[in-house]
């Protein structure tokens, strides 16, 4: 999935926990951009040799933490994702659709707000901080991320903009772009790859609207955090917000592969959600994990002003996607300029069947 949600659970968990896991297409279900690793050696080159940083028209002066490098700040800018008929356009413009077609709002329009251009610069504290991620947290490293200086870095998970478009009054939006992580280069590991972030919150009305009798039911309550539900929630919300976003996502992956698509939850820790799960496919006979999410963490939603709503996340790599519904072999195919490579994803619709050759 190449995020931080995955990181999140590998710094958890033990890799020796996670190895039994199924190869797909020579792929390890847990094989993710996010993982620890050191810096890749293509991509280590000294920082800039000035006392600032210039990118996106902007200038950031260099302390002890700068340790981004040239060739990485040559591909900020780059939106692959933005790019008509790259593939990972494609698989955007189909996560797109159908959010646009299948969740409309009162007046008719869509419910979701798509965005995917904002800014890869971001604050640490909209990195970790806003998402509640601890001081001491591995995934905050040097050797993992790329720090323009100690208080703006690129981002290395789409997660970073939630709590803003929160806090813009956003009830229901989906956040594309491109994510930096320092990591060994192979056939499943780049240092640049791109995610893709969705957010729903709910109102009491909303969640309960549907449920007979459900005019006496509550978000929340001042109860006991357990392994299903946090302490502020009741478990009449819980379970409808952790239902709602089970079947909202297992929608849009048959949408994307195919009916008849097989699909499990696996519990899974992440410091922005309770309760958490990773999903899994059933594709072509493999198994293989393709997203995080999770009913989203009070504190967080609350920090940012919806203090009256409840709501699910989750978050899915682009790359993952496309290699696995094109069958592409290596991820650094993504950033081809070859024609040959490029006109394969050429054709009438963003739904046409491709397979790489």
């Amino acid at each position: 999935m190449a995020m931080l949600w995955k990181f999140m659970r590998v710094a958890k968990y033990s890799k020796t926990a996670l190895s039994s896991k199924v190869r797909v297409r020579g792929i390890p279900t847990h094989s993710r951009h996010s993982s620890s690793k050191s810096a890749p050696s293509d991509f280590a080159a000294s920082a800039p040799c000035s006392n600032t940083v210039e990118l996106l028209g902007k200038s950031y002066p260099q302390d002890d933490y700068s340790n981004v490098t040239e060739k990485i700040l040559s591909k900020v800018g780059k939106n692959l994702h933005n790019r008509k008929h790259h593939p990972l356009w494609l698989i955007k413009e189909q996560v797109k659709e159908h959010f646009y077609k299948h969740y409309l709002g009162r007046r008719g329009t869509p419910l979701f707000s798509v965005y995917d251009g904002l800014s890869p610069v971001v604050t640490v504290q909209q990195n970790f901080d806003s998402l509640l991620i601890p001081q001491n947290h591995a995934s905050r490293r040097k050797e993992d991320n790329y720090y323009l200086n100690r208080d703006h870095m690129l981002r290395a998970h789409t997660s970073a903009h939630q709590w803003d478009l929160i806090h813009s009054g956003l009830d229901a939006f989906l956040a594309v772009g491109d994510v930096y992580r320092r990591d060994t280069i192979d056939n499943t590991h780049y240092p640049v790859f791109h995610q893709m972030e969705g957010v729903r919150l709910f109102s009491c009305h909303e969640l309960f609207s549907s449920i007979k009798d459900g005019e006496g039911l509550q978000l929340f309550e001042q109860g006991h955090r357990t392994a299903h539900k946090q302490e502020c929630h009741t478990m009449e919300a819980v379970r409808l917000v952790e239902f709602n976003l089970k079947q909202v996502l297992t929608k849009l992956m048959t949408h994307i592969f195919g009916d008849g698509l097989q699909v499990r939850w696996v519990d899974c820790y992440f410091p922005f959600t309770h309760p958490s799960f990773e999903m899994e496919i059933n594709f072509q006979g493999e198994w293989m994990e393709v997203l995080g999410c999770g009913v989203m963490e009070q504190q967080l939603v609350n920090s940012a002003g919806a203090q009256d709503k409840i709501g699910w996340a989750f978050g899915l790599g682009l790359e993952r996607l496309a290699m696995i519904l094109y069958d592409i072999p290596d991820i650094r195919l993504f950033w081809s300029e070859d024609e040959r490579f490029l006109k394969q994803f050429i054709g009438p619709h963003i739904w046409q069947k491709v397979k790489f050759q």
